[in-house]
């Protein structure tokens, strides 16, 4: 249990790939899939000042070690990421929320993540740690790099550390909402979540927009498209009735047997979207014209 960055990442080199860096570990202890079993688990958890959320040169920062309910009850993450609080509000329980992780929820990789999706419609960041020549490294990535595949992470956890996120600090008149489905069971993995930042110009036209939903691809998905498409329009019915199809021709969800169908996650889709861009355009100010 490590108490500074520096320490973390000295002893996942010292192990040289034996050893795997953990936040709350509720992913890690119930995946079987550990080959081989790792010597040694990092706990950064007890970094000092990585359990902290701040705000820095314009960006809203989350240490690694910060869980799910102190993002929930943070009065800055409140007033900056609504989808990211709405997102880490929804995952697991209370027993889960107070001790996982939002960087362990995007070290695990899942596409259909929710905060993974949430920091990735609000454009998040990760300080990736490492050691090199025994010397501490760090660099920020953009989000959409760290994912390579179903619980697969461009972070080598043997070697380094997510060690925070970061997203830009809310401008005036914009917003962010997310919306999820999930089996009725309470302590589920989603059927579909989908997160929504708007900006509003000053003449009230969508200035610029980020949808993210999943799993609709191997990765947390961008729709890139969908964004292109509202940007310099009106906040209109037309306007979000056309996105929506924009949306759903560049979406492509599988079959689950353990949760939905493709048929029926694409008649999700539609209602999840209109749901968060709804409460994103309204925080962002704007009245949707019928």
């Amino acid at each position: 249990m490590p108490e500074t960055l520096e320490e973390a990442v000295r002893l996942l080199a010292a192990y040289d790939g034996r050893a795997r860096a953990v936040g709350g570990g509720t992913d890690y202890f119930v995946d079987e899939a550990h080959q081989p079993a790792p010597e040694v688990l990092v706990d950064v958890t007890r970094i000092a000042g990585l359990r902290r959320i701040w705000e820095q040169d314009g960006y809203i920062v989350i240490g690694c070690g910060a869980s799910h309910a102190q993002i929930v009850a943070s009065p800055v993450v409140q007033a900056h990421g609504t989808a990211l609080v709405e997102a880490c509000g929804q995952i697991g329980g209370p027993q889960v929320r107070n001790v996982a992780t939002l960087a362990g929820n995007i070290a695990h990789a899942l596409p259909a993540a929710d905060g993974s999706i949430a920091l990735l419609a609000l454009d998040g960041e990760a300080l990736v740690a490492w050691a090199e020549a025994g010397a501490l490294i760090q660099a920020w990535r953009p989000l959409t790099q760290l994912f390579r595949g179903p619980g697969q992470s461009a972070i080598d956890s043997t070697r380094q550390v997510l060690a925070a996120v970061r997203f830009r600090a809310r401008a005036a008149m914009e917003g962010s909402a997310f919306a999820r489905v999930m089996r009725p069971q309470g302590v589920a993995l989603p059927i579909m979540g989908l997160a929504v930042r708007v900006r509003l110009g000053d003449d009230g036209v969508i200035a610029d927009a980020r949808i993210a939903l999943g799993p609709v691809a191997p990765t947390p998905f961008r729709a890139r498209r969908t964004e292109d498409f509202l940007r310099s329009r009106q906040p209109d019915a037309l306007t979000l009735r056309e996105a929506t199809n924009t949306l759903l021709s560049e979406t492509h969800p599988r079959t689950s047997p353990h949760r939905a169908t493709a048929e029926y996650r694409r008649e999700v889709i539609p209602v999840l979207f209109e749901e968060a861009i709804g409460k994103a355009l309204q925080r962002a100010g704007a009245k949707v014209a019928a």
